[in-house]
């Protein structure tokens, strides 16, 4: 009996301390498994920061060393997710210009293109022609903080496919002129006026083209890179009908700016004027894009471009009444496919029209705002550099980009130009009579266009 209950008691004992081993189990695991859940409860439930995707290229698009639009995009990003709490703005970084094109077909292909994205002039057409693009009139219109006249015309035109609004301009680019103030100042010519004429630009180019060193050879000449193009569209002379299906290469308009360009190049005697002739001092007038001026205007780039001469930029010669120069867009559209509509169209309106973006724009990049007003009411320094003393004001400027063109976005565009670039050289140099050359052009060019 004894030893059965001794038996007893070790059983007993044994199972004691088998629950005291479940309760220490239960007192530990069951508070961290209630944990647990709580935690993973609480993960699922808590709200998803929506994310919104960019796409973006590292560099300028205006082929100038020193354009940061990442420092864009991050102004843009931090002053958006600002007002969008729950937001958070993603991009790729280390995308170079020259790869960017392939890279976005390439997620376009893939069905994982960002939902904002930046439009290379050459690919706007393609994507607005393929239906990749959101149209952008019905947000437009149901959004009262967006004005489409707060952007220059011709920016705001030019994400305008098939007469729908497919894009909006980021930021732009239009062309003046540089002048080689040493060179004129040497034959004792002072900077020409800033509403100056064709007549202005030839007089002064006759009287700087000579022989300096006495050698029979000319070595001063009035302009480089000065072509029939520029002359056009200072006249505001179209060149093709807003379809592409025709030309206008046989009108008044464009037959005064190649006879100009011919008066130009007889100055010349034949002898080809080079970008050598130029950076050494050589030229009066060049043609460059603001992107150049403001990138090789202050130190240290202007040390490892023009050192042997003292220049500056004023507007392009008009051969009368208002003044017109080319304007470069920077667009920036969305995706079709998006599954952000709105976020993405509240992020394109930042980017294009707001005061924090816009400004950014001076700030980070060689380009110009799209938006008007920025430009107008800058100080100077921002605009032009520190230290730097321009012929032109930031309301001058300003206003060069109000009556600024742009380039046609036609399929058939740039081999029409061409076509018409390689024939007007010959008219230009005396290679092809001028009588009826434009008429017969004009259409040749028709013919192309319309196959």
């Amino acid at each position: 009996m004894n030893q059965e209950n001794g038996t007893e008691d070790t059983h007993m004992t044994q199972a004691n301390e088998q629950d005291a081993r479940r309760n220490r189990w239960r007192v530990f695991f069951v508070p961290f498994l209630m944990f647990l859940c709580a935690a993973l409860l609480c993960a699922v439930l808590k709200p998803q920061p929506h994310v919104l995707r960019v796409g973006i290229f590292a560099g300028s698009p205006w082929g100038v060393p020193g354009g940061d639009l990442y420092g864009l995009m991050d102004d843009t990003i931090a002053a958006f997710e600002a007002e969008h709490p729950g937001v958070q703005v993603t991009y790729v970084s280390g995308i170079s210009r020259d790869d960017y094109s392939e890279w976005l077909a390439e997620r376009f292909l893939a069905g994982d293109e960002p939902d904002v994205f930046l439009l290379l002039p050459e690919d706007f057409e393609l994507y607005a022609g393929q239906g990749a693009l959101l149209p952008l009139d019905a947000l437009a219109q149901k959004d009262a903080a967006f004005d489409a006249a707060s952007l220059y015309p011709a920016a705001y035109d030019y994400g305008v496919y098939g007469g729908a609004c497919m894009a909006l301009p980021v930021e732009c680019m239009t062309t003046l002129m540089f002048v080689n103030k040493t060179l004129l100042a040497a034959d004792g010519i002072a900077m020409p006026p800033n509403d100056w004429t064709f007549e202005d630009f030839y007089r002064i180019a006759a009287a700087v083209t000579r022989d300096a060193d006495g050698d029979g050879v000319l070595d001063r000449f009035g302009a480089y890179d000065y072509g029939w193009q520029l002359a056009a569209t200072a006249g505001g002379a179209p060149l093709f009908r807003a379809d592409g299906r025709a030309s206008y290469f046989a009108s008044q308009d464009v037959e005064q700016a190649v006879r100009f360009c011919m008066r130009l190049a007889a100055l010349t005697q034949g002898r080809q004027v080079t970008p050598r002739d130029f950076d050494l001092g050589r030229v009066a007038f060049r043609p460059f894009t603001f992107a150049e001026y403001r990138a090789y205007r202050p130190y240290p780039w202007r040390i490892k471009k023009y050192t042997t001469f003292e220049w500056d930029c004023i507007p392009l010669p008009r051969p009368g009444g208002e003044a017109h120069a080319p304007l470069g867009v920077l667009l920036m559209g969305v995706s079709a496919r998006t599954h952000e509509q709105a976020l993405a169209w509240d992020f394109l309106k930042t980017i294009t029209t707001s005061d924090v973006a816009q400004s950014a724009v001076l700030a980070h990049t060689q380009g110009l705002p799209a938006r008007r007003g920025i430009i107008e009411n800058a100080d100077a320094a921002t605009v032009f550099g520190e230290g730097v003393t321009a012929s032109l004001t930031p309301a001058l400027l300003g206003r060069t980009l109000e009556t600024a063109k742009t380039a046609p976005t036609f399929a058939r565009h740039d081999g029409a130009l061409l076509l018409a670039d390689t024939e007007i050289a010959k008219i230009v140099s005396g290679t092809v009579p001028f009588d009826n050359a434009l008429n017969k052009l004009q259409k040749e060019i028709n013919a192309y266009l319309q196959k």
